[in-house]
């Protein structure tokens, strides 16, 4: 997962990104969880959220990014605990009753071995609740890669990434195939009007372009930015734009 976070330019569109959070979190069962971990939480703001509405016991929020940990000091009280880890690597100590993650999950790659592992460490009677971006069709990320690849091909494959997102069913799949008879597998597209095309460019800087931006100097990237930006505007226009932004959303319990 990209650590070359900057938690102001992700935020510019806090509640367009929140929105997904919301309707994960609204199909969690209310239970007792005594343990429960959020992989990506960013901030911790909505960790906050969730910890809040659903009052665990012990909580764990858990990210990569020292930029975004250091806005977490803020939402940390009794119960609830932040730290930096990767999430591909992670360790932990005992069975979880929530594994929560909010747009985290698509950064890291392997997910036919990543997601066993994770779901392993949910307790029977246990529930799994995962939303993760699912765009990689969309204009504002193919000519991301395009762009970056013709510009720096020692640094970029010319190859169109297949992004670590498996297909909506594989999910089902493999979450039955790891107890989570009773679960929700969705695609949901959240449209966003946007004043301009620019505004665009806005949102992806604030999460897709981090990827390129931590393999480039800062001269390089504001050259890869000029040219995406030309690119994408060239395709989706300068005027006021609807931008479909598709999502999966996961939620299971497993069985006891």
């Amino acid at each position: 997962m990209s650590t070359n976070w900057n938690p102001a330019q992700y935020n510019k569109f806090k509640a367009q990104r929140a929105k997904p959070f919301y309707d994960l979190l609204a199909l969690i069962q209310i239970a007792q969880f005594n343990a429960g971990i959020d992989l990506g939480c960013g901030t911790g703001e909505l960790t906050r959220v969730l910890f809040d509405r659903l009052k665990p016991t012990q909580f764990t929020g858990i990210d990569s990014s020292a930029e975004m940990l250091a806005k977490s000091l803020q939402y940390k009280t009794s119960g609830l605990a932040f730290e930096r880890q990767d999430i591909a690597s992670i360790q932990l100590s005992r069975p979880l009753d929530l594994l929560f993650s909010n747009a985290a999950l698509h950064w890291v790659p392997h997910h036919e071995m990543l997601f066993p592992k994770l779901l392993q460490h949910v307790a029977p009677d246990g529930q799994v609740a995962i939303q993760m971006p699912f765009n990689f069709d969309h204009a504002s990320h193919r000519l991301a890669h395009q762009v970056a690849a013709r510009l720096f091909p020692a640094l970029f494959s010319a190859e169109h990434p297949v992004s670590a997102t498996l297909l909506p069913d594989r999910y089902a799949e493999i979450m039955y195939e790891n107890g989570f008879e009773d679960q929700v597998c969705r695609v949901e597209v959240y449209g966003h009007p946007m004043p301009s095309g620019s505004e665009v460019v806005e949102w992806t800087r604030g999460s897709l372009l981090t990827k390129y931006q931590e393999k480039l100097t800062p001269q390089q990237f504001e050259v890869f930015l000029d040219k995406y930006r030309a690119a994408l505007l060239q395709v989706i226009g300068e005027g006021p734009y609807f931008y479909t932004f598709k999502r999966i959303l996961l939620w299971g319990r497993k069985r006891t």
